[in-house]
């Protein structure tokens, strides 16, 4: 591969002048066809072809479900089975049939939050184009990173939103302006729409897709805490009153209903501040990363439309589809030579691992054909040239060995050993051997 001479490309870009046989062979081929989540360069695991993102940290949801499950069956187990005898039957089952309700609609939502995508915008292949060339060139040497970032790309610009000047940043892992509202995630690698948080407990980033599910989520969670240690103070009172004993002997009598008061005070607690704060992140139109970083108490928010509106904006809005079809197949040839061929842009700093696997494998494949050829016809010039060397005389050496010297190869040869990091035959001959003389 080598660059081409007059070419107005950046340093780096390279692209093919004139194919070999072996590239036509690899261009030619028709490659697997690949759905789009194989190809994905984010952190994300995916279930059923696609149909299902998780976040990196997957064991964070099974650890969460187990809290919220585990204690709803000891509640169903050993608690509400006193509270069905103390109280009439329909009654008792009643309280046992919420519970177990409750739990189910809270697993419900947090398995939506966690396997939904949260809006990821799609990452773009090159820069943006500059806006205004003259400000660009006369600018980007004053922008900070910019010598490590791609040339005449200012690091912020700024938009309208409802009537203020917002500015929004450029992401050089996705190559693009993010939206006003949106952030990049450093622990899934995407850019989020709307972006709030990345949840440790849902192992999921939260954003404008799946945002009113994590509320209604935790709201819920908080809910079922408060059911639980309700119930189970019910069942120490009534047990104080059926044997005439103190609090500590009814705690005694049902150490399962102890240990779910204090369980569910201390997730109560913290589920209900989060529900909370959560609420009022809602009526004022903001996110918890816009909550932390920019602080719209001191200063006025663009985005904020009236507490009613805002409520409605989160809870009675259309939730936009996904910018992504993650079951989609596409072929792996025509995704490659798009994202590495880009005319005079530069490549997007993470090229998939999976599609750099399969281009090489192809091209080591049309390489082993090839090889015996090459090397024969590398060691025919080479050999050629070493017996030309011999057969002259002393006295004619240095006339000869000139013209040997400026022995042209053919025009296969000097590209396939291009290809493979060599000069071409004559060039090396003359590396290894210096003169007749050293043939002795």
């Amino acid at each position: 591969m080598r660059k081409d001479d007059g070419d107005d490309l950046p340093d780096g870009i390279y692209v093919h002048a004139q194919h070999s046989n072996s590239d036509r062979r690899i261009m030619d081929t028709p490659g697997p066809s690949l759905r789009v989540y194989q190809l994905w360069k984010g952190n994300n695991k995916f279930c059923f072809n696609g149909r299902l993102i998780f976040g990196p940290d997957g064991k964070s949801l099974i650890l969460t479900m187990s809290l919220i499950v585990v204690p709803v069956i000891l509640f169903c187990a050993f608690v509400s089975s006193g509270l069905v005898h103390m109280y009439p039957h329909h009654i008792g089952n009643c309280i046992v049939a919420v519970a177990v309700v409750c739990a189910i609609y809270v697993v419900s939502l947090l398995f939506i939050t966690a396997s939904r995508d949260p809006g990821i915008i799609p990452r773009s292949l090159h820069p943006p184009e500059p806006e205004d060339d003259g400000y660009m060139s006369s600018m980007s040497s004053e922008w900070p990173g910019s010598q490590n970032g791609p040339p005449n790309v200012p690091p912020t610009k700024d938009v309208m939103v409802n009537g203020s000047i917002v500015k929004v940043k450029y992401c050089h892992t996705c190559m693009l302006y993010r939206p006003p509202r949106c952030s990049h995630c450093s622990i899934c690698n995407n850019c989020v729409e709307r972006f709030d948080h990345h949840c440790p407990w849902v192992g999921q980033c939260i954003g404008r897709r799946n945002y009113r599910f994590f509320f209604m989520f935790v709201i819920s969670t908080a809910m079922l805490c408060i059911y639980v240690f309700a119930f189970c103070w019910v069942n120490i009172m009534k047990i104080m009153d059926a044997n005439h004993c103190n609090l500590w002997s009814a705690l005694l009598k049902s150490p399962v209903s102890g240990i779910l008061i204090l369980y569910t005070f201390g997730a109560a607690w913290f589920v209900g501040g989060l529900s909370g704060f959560h609420l009022y992140l809602i009526c004022t139109n903001q996110t918890t990363y816009e909550n932390f970083r920019y602080r719209y108490t001191i200063k006025m928010n663009p985005y904020n439309r009236g507490c009613f509106e805002n409520i409605a904006e989160v809870f009675c809005s259309r939730i936009p589809p996904s910018k992504h079809n993650f079951g989609e197949k596409v072929k792996v040839d025509s995704v490659y030579t798009n994202s590495t061929i880009s005319l005079g842009h530069p490549m997007s700093p993470e090229m998939p691992k999976t599609r750099y696997a399969i281009e090489m494998g192809k091209r080591h494949a049309v390489a082993a054909e090839d090889l015996e050829d090459l090397q024969s016809q590398i060691e025919t010039v080479v050999g050629l040239d070493r017996l030309e060397r011999c057969g002259t005389q002393q006295r004619h050496s240095n006339s000869n060995w000139d013209q040997k010297a400026n022995w042209p190869s053919s025009p296969d040869i000097q590209m396939l050993a291009a290809e493979f990091g060599m000069e071409d035959g004559s060039t090396t001959s003359r590396q290894k051997i210096g003169g007749p003389n050293d043939l002795k």
